[in-house]
């Protein structure tokens, strides 16, 4: 029997959501192709080592699953056409989609630029909505179709210093809604999840006890706390679920 597979962006620091999802997707016998593009994640203050892509891509094949990987800029021009033919030729027709990759930097009234908006515009809607379109159209399964997108609870609360991250995030909450009732019939369903703070390296050690003070549970969310929740929804069992936007944050108190 055929392996599922799995596309997920951004997943290119071995702390990060990203890699947790590929390896719990991995567990379940699903196939990964992931992205990666280390420009943007060497731009922030957190970096990446240039060989991290390629240990979690064999950290994915030590679970006996296919994996591909690619680096790449997904605001390109025709890039998501590009990335939908390279896994239909490396791996096969795809039956997940978890847009992970995001544009983040601070953005609050003083600095906020046309530049930094265009910057979040361009990967967290207009990347983000152009390859799920195109994930729908090729779709050529009968059923199992899932996308999963990630937010950061935009509609719980102010953003002030992340202006442009949180209305280009909260678009994808929309779009997520917008097209679920359209794209059912065809046996997709699509969700939206948010993870709350998560440890993926972002935190200094003052942030990090801030945040775990507002955890109920008293600890700061993991990247497998979103990954196991994800892997659920992307399950047989999770076929039910569909337009909702998940926050899965531990009860964080806002």
């Amino acid at each position: 029997m055929k392996r599922r597979i799995a596309i997920v962006t951004g997943a290119s620091r071995l702390k990060g959501i990203g890699k947790a999802i590929c390896i719990e997707l991995a567990k379940k016998n699903i196939d990964i192709f992931f992205t990666y593009w280390t420009n943007y994640d060497n731009e922030m203050p957190w970096k990446v080592n240039t060989n991290e892509p390629q240990l979690i891509k064999k950290e994915i094949l030590d679970y006996g699953v296919n994996c591909a990987s690619l680096e790449l800029d997904l605001t390109k021009a025709n890039a998501t056409e590009s990335l939908l033919t390279e896994v239909e030729q490396t791996l096969g027709h795809p039956s997940i989609l978890v847009n992970n990759a995001t544009y983040s930097t601070s953005t609050d009234i003083d600095n906020f630029t046309a530049l930094d908006l265009d910057k979040h515009y361009n990967l967290n809607v207009k990347a983000t909505t152009l390859l799920t379109i195109a994930f729908i159209r090729r779709f050529k399964h009968s059923k199992g179709g899932r996308i999963i997108n990630i937010t950061s609870g935009q509609s719980l609360g102010e953003m002030s210093n992340e202006i442009a991250y949180a209305i280009t995030k909260g678009a994808i909450e929309t779009l997520t809604k917008t097209i679920s009732q359209k794209i059912a019939a065809q046996g997709i369903t699509i969700n939206a999840v948010n993870p709350g703070p998560t440890d993926t390296g972002w935190m200094d050690e003052q942030l990090y006890a801030d945040l775990k003070k507002r955890f109920p549970m008293n600890r700061v969310g993991q990247p497998n706390d979103a990954a196991r929740l994800i892997s659920f929804l992307c399950s047989e069992e999770g076929e039910w679920i569909t337009g909702q936007i998940i926050h899965s944050e531990g009860g964080f108190q806002r």
